[in-house]
């Protein structure tokens, strides 16, 4: 298990399943509101993770569950979460019939570019990410400490965009988004938590992303 304390938020998450999918837990410590990202696999585990948030503030309470992108893999624990914590459920608007046909799962909030969710003061904002799935989104936030974060899911990683599949037109999508919309709005210090595997910076993969569109993947 790992964590990200800031001043207004900690983050903690976990990896489920042979896929070492991350499951993630935003705290605001004043309000003690939490949204849980990607209920991907494991029920256990993420009790466990939900367990270990209790000092975190001072009554921790979920208020949201979100997905990044409609794959099984991230997914797979959806209606058992939502089951025992039936809150909002948030999701990228074009991928909301896909969960529901993977999972039994209808989101409640279908999100767009630019829509965003509060947790006590602080904003999160969702970021379409077009090409690993149509509806993928990643979730931004700024600390009052002025510490970005972006939970990326599939769509950005150490070392590259997410799958696209060897189809150039979704790559183009992938990338020119992750550009436009990550990489020009945020700076270097931006911690990048992926869906898989382990967190990076935007400052560590900047350098690579001229190489990243001339290889295609």
């Amino acid at each position: 298990m790992n964590e990200l304390l800031l001043d207004d938020v900690t983050i903690r998450w976990t990896s489920v399943s042979d896929m070492e999918n991350n499951v993630y837990l935003i705290t605001h410590r004043g309000t003690g509101e939490q949204l849980l990202v990607d209920a991907a696999d494991d029920v256990p585990a993420i009790a466990e993770l939900i367990r270990a948030s209790q000092g975190d503030a001072q009554e921790p309470q979920i208020v949201g569950i979100a997905t990044t992108h409609q794959h099984w893999d991230h997914i797979r624990a959806l209606s058992d979460i939502v089951e025992k914590y039936p809150v909002t459920t948030y999701a990228g608007a074009e991928d909301m019939t896909g969960i529901a046909e993977e999972s039994g799962v209808q989101i409640t909030n279908g999100l767009n570019h630019g829509d965003q969710l509060k947790l006590g003061d602080v904003i999160i904002e969702a970021i379409h990410l077009r090409g690993h799935t149509p509806g993928s989104i990643g979730y931004a936030l700024v600390d009052s400490s002025g510490q970005p974060v972006v939970l990326s899911g599939d769509s950005l990683f150490p070392g590259g965009v997410g799958n696209t599949w060897k189809d150039p037109q979704r790559f183009l999508s992938l990338i020119t988004d992750v550009s436009e919309r990550i990489f020009d709005r945020f700076p270097d210090e931006t911690k990048v938590l992926p869906g898989h595997g382990d967190t990076t910076t935007l400052g560590e993969q900047r350098p690579h992303l001229d190489q990243w569109r001339e290889r295609g993947w």
